[in-house]
């Protein structure tokens, strides 16, 4: 069901805002501390890495935006499987014989984003191996690039874990009962924190033992979550393993007209930060770590926006595939609400509070602390005026892949981001004389202009749905 000629009834709609804003607080919390987990994993790692030293963080700043950026394809074709599990879940509820085999056709699309993002990480490993050489020729420093290179070696291997928990949340998401992979997520935290700072300092690793604490814990989470799903009466029966060798070409070919967008997305919107993250390494490391303490924090309160966009994927998959336009137009715009009085909160504690922030992540006897703290201050404050837009985008984007509604965003993020966002900050930068500040001047205009174009789209959307 394309949201460009969505032509279901308006279905058993209720007037309930108040209902769906129950339903999808009730949905969404269970995935944003799942993704705040996710993201505690990052910020305990920098933080520990903070401690070992401004060479160290700076190069597992430049390793984890590689990866992120490699990761995308992956991670976008992954995210596919949560609009098509939430529809084919929305069929099953229609009356009569309509929704008929949806169980089976629940287990062909989740085998499909297996496949589909297995397949999509062969050549992202590639480059990971050889990442030293990568930011070389980026122009970064040789000595950072080499350290950076022995994180991403390590984390690597956590890749394909990470992709399939991803594809199993939007399973979760689907059925409405995500809390498992919230717990999955709040013990992989648990459990990181000492394993990677027993890698890190006592086995003497370093950035190395981040890394592999990384990939060791996304396979635990992967693992874990299997485990609970097929122990579970009314999952197993979806045997989403069987018969898991098989490619489920048909499928895939949806996966991949949905997901291909939406990795692309991902590309657009992780590659700028990751170009960010570069640039900042021609102002020096002091710049690339004060960089990195701006990026964990804003993407730690970008988690609960995007697990809230998540759960709208779900909401308004579920209410499309039931056939109720109303109700999946009523639950985009409820989460585009919550999702952006979060960020208006975020974007005051980020103005007020920056100093301290900072200084959460550093070791005050470091020679580089006080300049790194002081730059990494001055980049949340501009950190905070974007939230908002930030927000509103993603939930936006949420809300229209529930419709399957993938291109269009697409195009979106290439303009905002790339078209305008990355020049604009270089020129403030360079031209203006604003220095590493003005390369996340440039990238909040970007967030900013995609989130009005999210929303307008999600707007003339919704109203052609339900009209």
């Amino acid at each position: 069901m394309d949201a460009g000629n969505m032509t279901v009834a308006a279905g058993p709609a209720s007037s309930d805002w108040r209902g769906e804003a129950r339903a999808t607080l009730a949905l969404s919390l269970p995935i944003v501390f799942t993704n705040l987990s996710q993201m505690a994993l990052a910020l305990t790692e920098t933080a520990l890495l903070g401690h070992l030293g401004t060479e160290a963080l700076a190069a597992s700043m430049l390793a984890v935006s590689l990866y992120f950026a490699l990761l995308a394809p992956g991670f976008g074709l992954a995210l596919a499987a949560a609009p098509l599990q939430a529809q084919v879940r929305g069929a099953g509820r229609l009356p009569g014989g309509a929704g008929r085999g949806w169980v089976r056709r629940m287990r062909r699309a989740t085998r499909a984003a297996f496949w589909a993002a297995g397949l999509a990480l062969l050549p992202c490993w590639a480059v990971l191996w050889e990442s030293a050489a990568v930011l070389r020729a980026l122009g970064q420093d040789a000595a950072l690039a080499d350290l950076a290179q022995e994180y991403a070696r390590a984390a690597m291997f956590g890749i394909p874990a990470f992709c399939g928990f991803i594809v199993l949340r939007g399973f979760l998401a689907a059925m409405e009962r995500p809390a498992a992979a919230m717990w999955v997520s709040f013990a992989a935290v648990a459990l990181n924190l000492p394993l990677a700072w027993a890698l890190i300092f006592p086995a003497g690793l370093g950035v190395f033992g981040a890394g592999l604490a990384i990939a060791l814990a996304n396979t635990g989470m992967l693992v874990v979550t299997l485990v609970l799903i097929r122990r579970d009466r009314v999952f197993r029966r979806f045997r989403l393993l069987g018969r898991v060798w098989r490619p489920e070409v048909v499928r895939m070919r949806e996966v991949l007209a949905v997901g291909l967008p939406i990795a692309a997305s991902m590309l657009l919107e992780i590659g700028v930060f990751s170009a960010a993250a570069l640039v900042m390494g021609w102002f020096g490391a002091a710049a690339v770590a004060a960089h990195a303490i701006a990026i964990q924090t804003a993407s730690a309160t970008f988690m609960v926006p995007m697990g809230i966009g998540q759960a709208a994927t779900a909401r308004v998959g579920l209410a499309a595939g039931a056939g109720d336009a109303e109700g999946a137009a009523r639950a985009g715009w409820v989460a585009i609400a919550l999702g952006a009085g979060f960020m208006a909160g975020m974007a005051v504690l980020l103005v007020t509070m920056s100093p301290g922030i900072a200084w959460l992540f550093l070791d005050r006897g470091d020679v580089h602390a006080a300049e790194v703290a002081a730059l990494g201050a001055a980049l949340l404050v501009v950190a905070g005026f974007f939230q908002l837009g930030d927000g509103i985008q993603v939930v936006a984007a949420g809300a229209l892949r529930g419709l399957k509604d993938t291109r269009i965003p697409m195009m979106f993020a290439a303009l905002g981001y790339w078209g305008i966002g990355l020049p604009f900050g270089l020129l403030v930068a360079h031209a203006g004389g604003l220095g590493p500040q003005g390369i996340w001047v440039g990238l909040g205009t970007g967030l900013a202009i995609v989130a009005g174009l999210m929303l307008r789209r999600w707007r003339i959307i919704s109203r052609r749905a339900s009209a």
